[in-house]
């Protein structure tokens, strides 16, 4: 896991795993939003399993999915709601980071 902070409220993170989560609770995240979609790699932890503990652990959690389209309105939207509704600090993740700081950047914009 490699966190890396856009600003005091956001990071980002390449792909996560569920023994990640209680590292990610252990250094103050209170929130996660993954645009990963489910099945884009082998091997890669579907949304609803690092939901369940990110739930057991108190994190808030949203799966908004950036695929080969790239960042849609529907996906900023959704950020955006994310943003409005999770405290943060929020971590978001993909496969690199690359997708999650997109969102989050087109997010601002919407705000």
């Amino acid at each position: 896991m490699n966190i890396r902070p856009i600003n005091e409220e956001y990071s980002v993170s390449g792909q996560i795993q569920v023994a990640d989560l209680d590292e990610i609770k252990a250094l103050g995240f209170k929130s996660i939003v993954c645009h990963r979609p489910d099945g884009e790699e082998a091997g890669q932890p579907s949304f609803a399993a690092i939901a369940a503990r990110a739930s057991e652990l108190g994190l808030a959690i949203k799966h908004i999915p950036v695929g080969p389209m790239g960042v849609t309105p529907d996906a900023v939207a959704a950020m955006v709601d994310a943003l409005d509704d999770f405290e943060r600090p929020m971590l978001g993740y993909c496969r690199s980071g690359a997708r999650s700081t997109a969102t989050y950047e087109h997010s601002l914009r919407q705000r």
